[in-house]
């Protein structure tokens, strides 16, 4: 009871130091608010202590400082849309929303580069950029909500990542508050920065090793033509091996995205956009740049599809039926609600030559535990999203998603995968890490943690399995590594 009594005076001080860093509106501690910033978009819910919403890079550094003196872990969190719960925070956490931290800094077309606040929302990044001839690249199909903040945590994609690639290609610089609420910046705004690549390491650390208060994003030309074409397939298997065959020809498209037919039916409900619901999968590629360029890019990729079957092709008129055209992809995983009131999936990816075997295989899963399982995903890069969908109301139905949600990870690791493509590990599936990783290969990316992060306290018990620690792996290199290792400040690990 003194303990319980003692942790709660504490957590009063420290949101009364807070209220007077912040402003008592910036600090919320009432049960709906803590309820509401217990979970991220994912499956898991935990639980928190405070939330702050700071708006300046000062104000972010309190945080981190109030919640050092207090003893208080800190989470990081912009939108809440991830995927892996890797904003869900754990215990008596700090939740540091920087959502408020929502300006576009400066834009220098000359220098092709733009630097914001993490609270910036994706589209709106883009729609700044766009009179300007400008866009920045990395689209999530969260691109309406998602904050680049949240998108350099993870080191989020979309569908345009396979010709473009996924944001840590576009982030020159970070500026970040670390652990002790010094203001450091990483990388810089020339291509290249000297020294050890410690944006690198910052992009999809999701929130381990401080908290992003600043991004310079690098600026891409808009194309001056683009094609959208949609073509659909009465085999998955056929529209599978259309994707191999349009990159074997030697064109790398902009974007290629696949939905097979429950997703197509349920996106087709909600937006309308005119997919052809009877086909068993589609497949929605997009190629860019000079008009010649596209006009034979599209040659190629239409004579690919026609190679494998395709029924139909459909070519989008003009940039309304484009819009219309993504639109029903990017509202995927929301209209997956009218199938069943909960969904789970990963993001694996997988070489596209194992395209046709996994996928056959995650319906065998899903059939072997009576699941509901559509597959949308970034077909270009065998970035997969199978969905499965239940009703957790059901006894025993998540159990049933979960078993079977770890035999589709196994099957993509074992076909030469890796366990995300773009949402991160989080909490869903840090204990999958050692399917990818060998002891050795934890214990290193625990070093790079600890020596941003001594006492453990950002975000704790995310990306890393619990067990993971940097000693582990001084000692497996020898007596001289295993005296540094001692050397470390205790507690330097997950």
């Amino acid at each position: 009871m003194e303990v319980t009594r003692s942790r709660a005076d504490a957590l009063a001080r420290a949101r009364e130091a807070l209220e007077t860093a912040l402003g008592p509106a910036q600090v919320l501690s009432d049960p709906l608010s803590l309820a509401l910033y217990a979970r991220d978009a994912s499956m898991v819910e935990g639980g928190c202590a405070l939330v702050a919403l700071p708006r300046s890079v000062e104000e972010v550094g309190a945080c981190v400082r109030v919640a050092a003196e207090h003893g208080l872990a800190v989470v990081p969190r912009g939108s809440g849309t991830g995927l892996a719960g890797g904003a869900t925070p754990i215990g008596d956490a700090l939740v540091v929303v920087t959502t408020k931290m929502d300006r576009v800094l400066e834009i220098r077309p000359e220098d092709r580069l733009a630097w914001v606040q993490p609270g910036v929302r994706n589209l709106d990044l883009a729609n700044a950029l766009a009179p300007l001839g400008f866009t920045y690249a990395p689209d999530p199909s969260s691109q309406q909500t998602c904050s680049i903040g949240g998108n350099v945590a993870t080191n989020a994609g979309g569908p345009h990542c396979l010709a473009y690639g996924v944001t840590s290609n576009h982030v020159l610089a970070v500026d970040l508050v670390l652990p002790d609420g010094r203001l450091e910046r990483l990388g810089s705004e020339a291509p290249e920065a000297p020294g050890y690549d410690l944006r690198g390491a910052v992009v999809g650390s999701e929130g381990t090793l401080g908290i992003v208060v600043a991004v310079c994003v690098r600026l891409t030309p808009l194309p001056p033509d683009v094609r959208t074409m949609l073509f659909d397939f009465e085999t998955v298997e056929d529209c599978a091996a259309t994707v191999s065959a349009i990159i074997a020809s030697g064109v790398v498209p902009a974007a290629v995205e696949m939905m097979d037919r429950g997703i197509v039916v349920a996106a087709e409900r909600f937006a309308h956009a005119g997919y052809p619901t009877d086909a068993a999968a589609i497949l929605i590629v997009e190629v860019d740049g000079t008009r010649g360029a596209v006009e034979a890019q599209a040659r190629a990729v239409e004579a690919a599809a026609r190679a494998h079957r395709c029924r139909t092709v459909r070519v989008a008129r003009d940039e309304a039926e484009r819009a219309l055209i993504w639109k029903g992809r990017k509202s995927a995983f929301g209209a997956v609600a009218q199938i069943a009131p909960h969904y789970h999936l990963h993001d694996c990816v997988v070489p596209r030559t194992k395209l046709v075997e996994v996928l056959t295989g995650t319906c065998g899963i899903g059939e072997r535990y009576a699941l509901v399982v559509t597959t949308v995903f970034h077909a270009g890069d065998g970035n997969l999203h199978p969905l499965l969908s239940f009703d957790r109301r059901i006894p025993g139905t998540l159990e049933r998603v979960l078993r079977a949600s770890e035999e589709i990870v196994r099957l993509c690791v074992e076909a030469g995968g890796a366990l995300s493509g773009e949402h991160g590990i989080g909490l869903e599936k840090r204990d999958f890490m050692p399917l990818a990783f060998g002891a050795e290969d934890l214990a290193a990316q625990a070093c790079v943690r600890a020596a941003f992060d001594p006492e453990g306290r950002m975000n704790p018990r995310k990306v890393l399995p619990d067990g993971a620690r940097c000693g582990d792996f001084a000692m497996a290199r020898g007596a001289d590594a295993a005296e540094a290792a001692a050397a470390l400040p205790e507690g330097a690990w997950i």
